[in-house]
């Protein structure tokens, strides 16, 4: 039965609707749960309005050093200096010293496992000249990786100045790319704690302790955001994303109880998506997956495949009801060449949206001649008596 399967292509995955049988209920105002293979979305909570990520923001300043550490335009030993604006940061903060120059791999993990406010700054300004300048590059870098509901007037997410922007489904995207293009640097998310200035700072991102496989990403706070953290975690080949943010815990005043109670909260969610859903491989490279009509060729239909070898993550009662139909494009005609997209086989199964795949021609079909057109012409006039 799994043979019959086919699924969107990644970068359709994430339009999809959520699941709608399987469900979960959590009290974050904003969730999201991804499949980080796929970039399949399988529920989420208002995961796709625009909301204050706060200092999950930061991802998105990490992903653009990440791509100048991979492209060569800085090293992990560069060093940049330590501006006044960045010393009088407020917030979380490394501690940075006015004056001194840091190096990048210091600034890493000042940012990612401090949460350092301060050590953006250093980063916006070695990068995009000033604070204003980098929010301008973020904003570029947005649009060129989709993140469609994003916009950014920071680096690090304060309040002020207001108007940092991100969906849910927006930091899932932005942490599936840094997890996927990223490998070598990735492993900054899973560090423990980090010292700088001879102050020694845990990861806020109990989540690591708490979810088996856990190795991201990061966490965020501001009283206009409420608690949110994004984790990723692996188990076996299957990964999942999952973003919650809005968490209110009016009743501790101490920081330390709300960093476990969204940890508690993401583990809870996180336990259930590995429970509820599995991944299925559905195609192989090139395996032709059915054929579509065309008109006025040598041969009535043409073989199809997917672009890749395809999965689906589905809740695991879903894959026994599963139906594929096979679309051709509306009026298909001859010649046909190789790789050319020739229609989409839709996939459904019960409790799952509805899945479009475009298919491409595994095969050319020559149009036929004269006389074969004066033979098909026969032929449909002979059908219409």
């Amino acid at each position: 039965m799994l043979r019959r399967f086919l699924v969107l292509l990644p970068l359709l995955f994430a339009a999809a609707a959520p699941l709608r049988a399987a469900e979960i209920q959590t009290n974050a105002e904003h969730a999201l749960l991804m499949d980080a293979q796929t970039g399949q979305v399988l529920w989420h909570k208002d995961g796709m309005s625009p909301m204050s990520p706060a200092s999950m923001s930061k991802l998105m300043t990490i992903e653009l050093l990440f791509q100048r550490l991979k492209d060569g335009r800085v090293k992990l030993t560069d060093t940049f200096p330590v501006s006044e604006r960045a010393w009088r940061t407020q917030g979380s903060k490394s501690f940075v010293k006015i004056g001194d120059r840091l190096s990048v791999e210091t600034l890493i993990q000042g940012i990612i496992v401090q949460s350092g406010n301060d050590a953006c700054i250093v980063i916006a300004e070695a990068l995009g000249g000033t604070v204003e300048g980098f929010a301008d590059l973020m904003n570029a870098r947005a649009k060129r990786l989709g993140l469609t509901k994003s916009h950014f007037v920071n680096p690090d997410g304060l309040p002020d100045p207001p108007g940092q922007l991100m969906s849910a489904l927006d930091l899932a995207k932005l942490s599936r790319h840094l997890i996927r293009d990223y490998p070598q640097y990735y492993h900054y998310f899973s560090q423990k704690s980090f010292s700088l200035t001879n102050i020694t700072q845990g990861n806020r991102n109990l989540a690591l302790e708490m979810i088996p496989g856990a190795d991201g990403l990061k966490t965020g706070h501001i009283d206009l955001s409420g608690y949110g953290v994004t984790v990723s975690a692996k188990r076996g080949e299957q990964r999942l994303i999952l973003v919650v943010n809005g968490l209110r815990y009016p009743q501790y005043k101490n920081d330390y109880f709300p960093n476990i109670r969204r940890a508690e909260e993401a583990s809870r969610i996180m336990e259930w998506g590995f429970r509820e859903f599995r991944s299925y491989p559905l195609l192989t490279t090139n395996q032709v997956a059915g054929n579509v009509a065309l008109e006025g060729g040598t041969q009535p239909t043409v073989p199809v495949t997917a672009a890749k070898a395809l999965n689906v993550t589905m809740q695991v009662e879903s894959p026994a009801g599963a139906k594929i139909a096979v679309r051709p494009n509306p009026g298909l005609k001859a010649p046909v060449h190789v790789g050319q997209r020739v229609g989409v086989l839709v996939v459904t199964a019960p409790d799952f949206p509805e899945l479009k795949v475009p298919v491409y021609a595994a095969q050319a079909v020559s149009e036929v001649g004269i006389a074969g057109k004066l033979w098909n012409s026969a032929q449909r006039l002979w059908k219409k008596k």
